[in-house]
């Protein structure tokens, strides 16, 4: 995709992060509108020659809870996950990315936790060969997935150390290098 459409996305990312600080600090004085907003950074996690992505990825996640996965417990919060939303912009001109799903948490104790989300992703990422660098994804619209554990510093801040992958899964042709990434984020749980 063109300059114009990472330009865009870029926008749009900084967008969802504005409007997510902004209707957090509202929401504070309702019902919470989100239950979590998370911010940090990410880098490439295979820097292999055909998935090499330069530079850094600003990601920022909201979570919603509107089944109260919070509250749930057993098996129970299987059948009531949490609603995120994000996005993940590049410091260097590699595939940003907009994305939302379902997430799950299990608490460990002692303000330990590990979580996995599954959803989809939208992304302005090289679609074929074209014989530059970087991953060559098949399609615009991948799955997103993620793995993450973290500790809960007090009742509303949280570290998170997480690993997300987006591709295919050869659905849309076999070009499918995908992108995976790993970084730390910081979290506010209202």
């Amino acid at each position: 995709m063109g300059t114009a459409t990472a330009a865009k996305i870029r926008r749009l990312g900084t967008a969802v992060v504005m409007l997510s600080l902004a209707w957090s600090g509202s929401a504070a004085a309702q019902d919470h509108l989100f239950d979590e907003v998370r911010l940090g950074g990410l880098m490439a996690a295979d820097k292999t020659d055909t998935n090499d992505e330069k530079g850094g990825f600003v990601e920022a996640m909201v979570f919603f809870d509107p089944w109260g996965h919070n509250e749930s417990d057993g098996l129970q919060k299987l059948i009531r996950p949490r609603v995120h939303a994000g996005a993940a912009i590049s410091s260097a001109g590699e595939a940003s990315q907009l994305f939302a799903g379902f997430s799950w948490t299990v608490d460990l104790g002692d303000g330990f936790f590990l979580e996995g989300g599954a959803g989809g992703t939208l992304h302005n990422g090289d679609l074929r060969n074209d014989g530059t660098d970087g991953p060559k994804l098949g399609c615009a619209l991948l799955f997103h997935e993620y793995a993450a554990a973290g500790i809960s510093l007090d009742a509303h801040w949280r570290v998170v150390a997480q690993l997300e992958h987006s591709s295919h899964a050869n659905l849309c042709g076999d070009t499918n290098n995908g992108l995976t990434r790993g970084g730390v984020l910081i979290g506010y749980k209202f």
